[in-house]
């Protein structure tokens, strides 16, 4: 049998990694790596890293859920990508997804699937609202610090896995008026969107 490198990851350290940790000692983890109190926004996680760079080819990397390592579902395609390029499977315990087994891989290309699918349909609507509102001369507030292609522009690059402060750093505004900006006109899609990018703590 192939060893198995878990991976527990708690945002804050005040949560427990119990429940976490006891899953993957029942799955059969050899060694389980843990960060504590840290974001899965971040790019770079120490023991996460860590873990990366001690998993042999052969071995599975097990995690209790797919949101421990993913900051968004491309991130979790593109992660499942490297991976497999280095000969390594995949496992997530409560989605029961193992890529070890061809269904395990399936559910990862149809995940990609319908994340494009969904960035396609945010898009349309998104522009949709964004015209009906600009027809209505609804502009309510200070006068607007983004054009509308600019809010569009955050939305793609926050979808490739940009954090909101780097995309406003960037157009040169704050992280709230990002977040404002593409709540305004789309309420509904804006806080879907928004929502999958938030830590989940659990």
């Amino acid at each position: 049998m192939s060893p198995k490198f878990g991976y527990v990851r708690v945002s804050t350290k005040e949560q427990s990694i119990g429940l976490q940790v006891d899953a993957l000692e029942a799955a059969g983890c050899d060694k389980i790596y843990i960060d504590e109190g840290v974001s899965g926004s971040l790019k770079h996680r120490p023991d996460f890293d860590r873990l990366l760079k001690d998993i042999p080819s052969g071995a599975t990397l097990s995690t209790w859920k797919l949101d421990r390592i993913g900051r968004s579902l491309k991130h979790l395609i593109e992660f499942n990508d490297d991976l497999k390029a280095r000969g390594i499977y995949f496992e997530s315990l409560t989605e029961n997804i193992d890529t070890s087994a061809l269904i395990g891989e399936l559910v990862f290309q149809i995940l990609g699937a319908v994340g494009q699918f969904e960035l396609g349909l945010i898009r349309e609507r998104t522009i949709a609202g964004m015209e009906a509102a600009a027809d209505e001369g609804k502009y309510p507030g200070r006068p607007r610090s983004l054009t509308n292609s600019q809010i569009i522009y955050a939305l793609e690059q926050i979808e490739a896995g940009r954090s909101f402060k780097a995309v406003a750093g960037q157009l040169k505004t704050s992280t709230e008026t990002v977040r404002r900006r593409i709540a305004e006109f789309t309420p509904c899609i804006a806080v879907k969107y928004i929502d999958l990018k938030c830590e989940v703590a659990v």
